[in-house]
């Protein structure tokens, strides 16, 4: 049977003063069921608290209570007559108590009674509970009550499916003796972060739920899922009668040597062996589990499932299971999670800095931290090595126990070039394991591509026969990759195992390898022209070659093969490689090449580029990149930036798919380039480029175009307005003037965001505006150009401008007159703004005018009188009588109202939890029969004010919208309450009433 006990952690060990505590009603069971139970108890050595005949009240006394909470075990006989004793209820209501505070186990009896009834208080035993609670108040019923539901939810025993008392008895006895002999485990009380794993899971597991639920624990190889499910079992199993652990089931299924329906039918009998306590079970079909099990409430852990068919042949599907059932997979593969319709999944991350050391601590020296402060460092080191998997810092820390520090020293350089057995043995199952597509993509991201943006990586791989979408969707599923934020990282244990599985392939000639990483090996191979036609990508951080390289004109001649080729340094290395005879092949079928500091002036004349996707030649001495226009079909990215002495760039028209370029940096460029239609990014800032030409017009795919510190830069062509995909263009530093940027926003439509950055503001923005801004909904964002004086005369041709605004521009003076579609303005802080030219229209526009210190007075009338949404403006002493302007409204049924206060400054009485920002509500009720009903309540969120201010808003109520005229007759009065999170003093308020054509003034 199941003991249930609190779903806390296991309590502490306690010297308890009696095995079991008997709650029962004497007068059904004292001299029949209870004796024998007593007898049998005693029998098998249980300690019993026996109450000798004590005399009963009304109120359990202090014997009583104290025996309860020195019992380890409750054992509740409820019998038809129970509820008929305040005492036994009373006694109930402690023992739940400490069922929930102490951790004490509770196992209901139910004799002769329905465990419906006792759960509902229904039928005979619930009509003697009410006759008990005659007299009594609804708190004590109530109590009562839910003490009885809660014992009847417990699984217990039920006296009517037995036929023979004395074998009753004697299982009862049995199971209550095995849940004695259980000692709460506390093999898992030190383990680093463990209890947060068991939190996080419990929302996901809701225990206190009857359905079926499926919970999915999810993560890489060597993170802890086992060990987590280890502990959840530990903790979850006493409260369940059936349990079972199926652990490492991937390994199991293995070893059967089967058919997959001897299999299944296998797994089927160890579990269902385990759950029944039914040693060497055997059943004749799949259907038996289904059968034995959907009236059970069981706790199951699946541990480190890989195949689809496990699942299915151990939890097919809920209904499998009884009511309140909880199974718990434990897998590497998300995707296989999803297939069986586990939706609720507990992604397990990484431990932080601080928890990765304290497991590493432990491991190593038996306790959470290192024992002194030079070994210290030398634990960092090591777990940062293990990238912070758990498996990689107990392992690596069980490696190095005992050992002195001398002994980590000379361990280290080995630790930092190979893995340990244990863990390249776990992680090598998850590579294993994978389609051979997929282990291709594995190793061109262990060697070549981890940290790289997933769509430039899926852009090099594409025809490349390797289904690159698929396979990194199943490299993320199976936890072997993350793509999260659009860039791929594998952990760095596992990019260790796919280079040492590339090692593999040719031990002593590095130049058979697919793919070359280390330094060393690499100035190897070009030095002595091994390389083969089996080198797919070379990944050459040249800043760690020790001394000089000087390689030959022909070192990549035998490479035939190469598609990748990465040289590179750190950014404040020398580069140590050179070409004394030139460079004259590079293999054709490159489709990446990136070479800093490339020491010659052009590539090869027979350099070849038909399959090459990227070209980044940073910091290169490149004078010109080829003679002549060649094939450029299948280049995207192309980034020769920094390189000083380049002088031209060829005709790139050709390259019909290519999507950035950037020459930043290249000074000696005065051509603005030939670059496709399709272009999406150019840099060009700080080059000596004369002018941006009329054809940029054709480039109808820019995106972004950054031109900034081009001091030489006379001419810019007014076409750039006809780019209506443009998102940021940057002319800053370029041209004569003071410096500004704008932000323009779409407010509907595909384009969200246009920001510029330029100089001379009255020039540069109509010639960089887009000519739809214009006529379409737009949003215009001048905010922080603390030069600008004036706003140009083009923003009064913005016919649907939707907000404006001016924030911390605080040499500007004046406003001219504005579109009238401006719904929003924002001027705060322009602390030089005097005047306002025109005036405002819309009823729904929002101003604010707060710390504009020196607006004039008919300015501040100008925004107090104006129909608006809300204004706020700063207070002038003599400003203490606001005048209210009625507008007619020609809605039917229409309230309309509008008012002013004095906020007092942020020095006042912000609430505590304001965070600065100030908070006014109006509250508008109606009293309508007598009673009054809250109608709405409007608030408005405004900035930190630094001194007193002036907030006006307004409004109107549609009354019974939809409703006949005569219904409005019924509201009698209209009340307003206004509210603030500051001081505030009412200045001013208006309020007109309009219904068919009269005005009532309150």
């Amino acid at each position: 049977m199941e003991s249930s006990s609190s779903s806390s952690s296991s309590s502490p060990s306690r010297n308890w003063r009696f095995n079991v505590f008997p709650s029962f009603c004497g007068e059904d069971l004292r001299k029949s069921f209870l004796s024998h139970f007593l007898k049998e108890l005693q029998r098998k050595g249980i300690t019993t608290f026996i109450d000798h005949e004590i005399k009963r009240s009304k109120a359990i006394g202090p014997e009583l209570v104290a025996a309860i909470r020195g019992s380890r075990m409750a054992v509740i006989l409820l019998s038809k007559n129970y509820a008929s004793s305040t005492w036994c209820l009373n006694e109930l209501l402690e023992i739940m108590s400490c069922k929930e505070e102490r951790g004490q186990t509770v196992m209901p009896v139910f004799y002769d009674v329905d465990p419906c009834d006792v759960r509902k208080q229904a039928g005979d035993f619930g009509n003697i509970f009410e006759k008990t609670c005659v007299g009594k108040s609804e708190e004590v019923r109530q109590r009562w009550s839910r003490a009885l539901t809660d014992v009847a939810n417990l699984a217990g025993v039920d006296s009517r499916l037995w036929n023979n008392e004395a074998d009753m008895i004697e299982k009862l006895a049995l199971d209550i003796s095995s849940a004695l002999n259980v000692t709460p485990s506390r093999d898992f009380d030190d383990l680093v972060g463990m209890e947060a794993h068991i939190e996080n899971l419990k929302p996901l597991l809701s225990l206190e739920s009857s359905e079926v639920t499926m919970v999915g624990v999810w993560g890489p190889a060597g993170i802890g899922k086992t060990t987590i499910a280890r502990a959840l079992y530990t903790r979850l199993s006493p409260t369940f009668r059936h349990s079972a652990f199926m652990e490492n089931i991937k390994e199991t299924y293995r070893r059967i040597n089967l058919d997959d329906y001897g299999s299944k039918l296998h797994m089927q009998e160890e579990c269902l062996s385990k759950l029944i306590n039914h040693k060497d079970i055997k059943i004749p079909h799949l259907g038996v589990v289904r059968e034995r099990l959907k009236d059970k409430r069981v706790l199951v852990v699946l541990d480190g499932v890989d195949k689809l068919e496990q699942l299915i042949a151990l939890a097919k599907e809920p209904r499998w299971f009884g009511p309140g059932s909880r199974i718990v997979v434990t897998t590497q593969d998300r995707q296989l999670l999803k297939a069986h319709g586990i939706d609720l999944v507990y992604k397990v991350e990484l431990p932080s800095r601080t928890e990765a050391l304290e497991i590493f601590c432990q491991s190593a020296f038996g306790q959470k931290h290192p024992p002194c402060v030079g070994i210290r460092e030398l634990a960092l080191q090591v777990t940062h090595l293990a990238g912070y998997l758990p498996l990689g810092l107990t392992v690596l820390g069980s490696y190095l126990r005992g050992f002195s520090k001398e002994e980590w020293k000379y361990a280290m350089p080995r630790l930092y070039t190979s893995l340990d057995g244990k863990i390249e043995k776990t992680l090598r199952f998850s590579y294993d394991a994978l389609h051979s597509k997929d282990k291709s993509i594995f190793l061109h991201i262990a060697c070549l591509f981890n940290g790289k943006n997933v769509e430039d990586v899926k852009t090099l791989l594409e025809n490349s026969n390797l289904d690159v979408d698929h396979g990194l969707k199943a490299l993320a599923d199976k936890s072997l990759v993350d793509t999260h934020w659009g860039r791929i990282h594998m952990h760095s244990l596992l990019q260790k195992m796919g280079r040492e599985i590339v090692c593999q392939q040719s031990v002593h000639e590095p130049g058979k390898r697919q793919f070359l990483v280390d330094a060393e090996e690499i100035r190897d191979v070009l030095a002595c022209k091994s390389g083969t036609g089996t080198v797919l990508g070379i990944s050459f951080d040249a800043s760690k070659i020790n001394g000089e390289l000087s390689i030959s004109k022909k070192a990549f001649k035998g490479m035939h093969n190469l598609q990748f080729l990465e040289i590179y340094k750190t950014w404040n290395a020398k580069s140590r490689l050179n070409l004394p005879q030139g460079l004259n092949y590079l293999p054709h079928k490159l489709r990446l090449l990136h070479w800093d500091s490339f020491p010659m002036r052009s590539l090869p004349s027979k350099f070849s580029a038909e399959f090459l996707v990227e070209l980044r030649m940073r910091f290169s001495k490149l004078e010109k990149l080829w003679e002549g226009i060649i094939p450029l079909r299948s280049l995207k990215v192309m980034d020769v930036s920094y390189s000083r002495k380049l002088k031209e760039i060829p005709n790139l028209s050709n390259a019909t798919n290519l999507k950035k370029f950037s020459a930043d940096r290249c000074e000696s460029l005065s051509a603005f380039p030939h670059v496709p239609d399709c272009i999406e990014e150019l840099k060009l800032s700080s080059t000596g480029i004369v002018e941006v030409p009329p054809w940029i017009e054709n480039l109808c795919s820019l995106h972004k175009l950054c031109m900034k510190q081009c001091s030489k830069l006379t001419n810019i062509c007014m076409n750039i307005s006809k780019l209506e995909n443009l998102e940021k263009v940057d002319f800053s530093d370029s041209v004569d003037g003071l410096p500004f940027n704008a932000i323009v926003s779409w407010v509907s439509g595909v384009k969200k965001r246009l920001t510029i950055r330029a100089n001379n503001i009255e020039e540069m923005l109509p010639k960089c505006l887009p000519r739809k801004a214009y006529t379409s909904p737009v949003s215009l964002d001048l905010s922080g150009n603390e030069d600008i004086k004036t706003i140009p005369d083009c923003i009064k041709h913005f016919s649907q401008l939707h907000k404006l605004d001016i924030g911390e521009c605080r040499k500007l003076t004046s406003l001219p007159q504005l579109p009238e579609s401006l719904s929003e303005i924002n001027a705060q802080e322009c602390e030089s703004l005097e005047r306002i030219h025109g005036s405002f229209h819309n009823p729904d526009i929002c101003l604010n005018f707060a710390n504009c210190l020196k607006l004039n007075r008919d300015s501040r009338e100008l925004i107090c009188t104006s129909p608006c949404k809300y204004a706020i403006l700063p207070v002038e002493e003599a400003m203490f009588t606001v005048h209210m302007i009625q507008r007619p409204f020609p809605r039917f049924l229409r309230y309309n109202y509008k008012a002013c206060i004095k906020l007092v400054a942020r020095s006042a009485v912000y609430d505590d939890d304001s965070g600065g920002i100030a908070r006014v509500a109006c509250c508008i009720r109606r009293k309508c029969d007598g009673s009054v009903v809250r109608d709405e309540l409007r608030q408005s969120h405004i900035p930190v004010l630094m001194k007193d201010h002036l907030f006006t808003f307004g409004g109107s109520l549609i009354l019974n919208e939809g409703n006949e005229p005569q219904v409005d007759a019924t509201f009698s009065e209209f009340l307003f309450e206004f509210k603030a999170n500051i001081k505030m003093e009412i200045i001013g308020f208006y309020s007109s009433w309009r219904q068919a054509g009269l005005c009532y003034i309150f």
